[in-house]
């Protein structure tokens, strides 16, 4: 799977840009705060039918315009796919595959996978389970339809089960069968969404560990441990434990929306106990697998996005990052630098087939 064509009309920086690509490696290289990592985010776009880093669709629209449209082409098992996102101001978002429209987004996702490798993602080492359960729920969902469906019900009964503890409140009055209609809810879909977490960081385990050893060069032991409360009890008798904590608090206090995802390195969380470059290696290494994993899974190859992560590596870990992806045939790949010679004496030592774009403040244009 490949993207060939981009077009993007009022999207953040960007008033009206169209470019074609090269089916392995594209490089967007300029100056900090130009707009390359915006032009990864319109391909994240496309694929997730959201961007990787403002959840506000309206705040993506270009300032002093009031809607945005990203069109592209795809090349997806030898079929073309043409791919319609268009945002307008205090209206529902526009999402059409070959011209016809989507009754709903999660209907696309998984359909063009891709995997975002940023400084953003520090997060997942630095803040809270939150985090780590998107990142969860972001992989498992590209490929498995069932579990984004499962997500989208649970999350609605825990939002209804919410409103409801909040309601017998205000109220002073109590009517554990109404409860009870969203506990079901919960006990469904949080029994499925729990069970293919577990079944999916038992898979990726030992792929991130490879990918570790390969990026870092250095013996290190790290791990990945699935904490949910639900390893312990099942849903149904945890609701029962909590329900007068949860009437107190007037909220959901168990289920699988308090999971986490505890990273290890020798044994001990790597946010107490890693170097900066050690954390970095590890989201490295973390992305990566989870790009090999999709890759098996879906059968092809998804489209890889490395948004300035060379930032805080030296020249000869760059190097290594980029021969990893490139000799281990990732299919497409797009980078975004600073440092526009270190990219192009690395890949022209590779001698693999790149298209170098510069972004600056007046535009992009393309490199021979």
């Amino acid at each position: 799977m490949y993207l060939s064509h981009i077009s993007l009309i009022n999207f953040k920086n960007y008033d009206q840009l169209e470019l074609n690509f090269s089916h392995r490696i594209n490089c967007f290289v300029g100056d900090n705060g130009t707009g390359k990592t915006n032009l990864l985010d319109a391909i994240y776009y496309l694929s997730l039918t959201k961007s990787y880093f403002n959840s506000l669709d309206s705040q993506n629209i270009r300032h002093g315009e009031d809607q945005f449209l990203i069109q592209a082409e795809f090349e997806r098992e030898g079929l073309d796919e043409k791919i319609l996102c268009g945002v307008q101001k205090n209206k529902r978002k526009i999402f059409k595959r070959n011209r016809k429209e989507y009754t709903k987004l999660s209907e696309h996702v998984g359909l063009l996978p891709v995997v975002m490798i940023s400084p953003a993602d520090s997060s997942l080492i630095t803040e809270g389970s939150d985090e780590r359960r998107k990142f969860m729920n972001a992989v498992i969902s590209q490929f498995d339809a069932e579990y984004l469906e499962s997500m989208l019900r649970y999350n609605r009964a825990l939002g209804q089960r919410n409103m409801l503890l909040k309601n017998f409140h205000r109220s002073g009055s109590y009517q554990p069968a109404h409860l009870e209609v969203w506990d079901e809810q919960l006990i469904r879909h949080g029994g499925n969404i729990h069970k293919k977490r577990v079944e999916f960081i038992k898979d990726l385990l030992p792929i991130f560990q490879q990918y570790y050893e390969s990026v870092s060069a250095v013996k290190e032991q790290v791990g990945l441990v699935y904490k949910s409360q639900l390893l312990e009890k099942d849903l149904r008798n945890l609701l029962k434990d909590h329900e007068q904590k949860d009437r107190i608090l007037q909220y959901t206090t168990a289920g699988i929306h308090k999971d986490d995802l505890e990273m290890t390195l020798s044994g001990y969380p790597i946010k107490r106990i890693g170097s900066q470059g050690q954390q970095k290696t590890f989201l490295v290494a973390l992305k990566l697998a989870k790009f090999d994993f999709i890759r098996k899974v879906n059968g092809f190859y998804p489209i890889l996005l490395l948004d300035d992560v060379f930032d805080k590596f030296d020249a000869n870990r760059v190097k290594q990052i980029i021969r990893l992806v490139a000799e281990h045939e990732f299919g497409q790949i797009f980078i975004t630098d600073t440092n526009p010679e270190r990219i192009k004496n690395i890949l022209n030592e590779l001698t693999i087939d790149y298209k170098l774009f510069y972004v600056g403040w007046n535009g992009v244009n393309e490199q021979s």
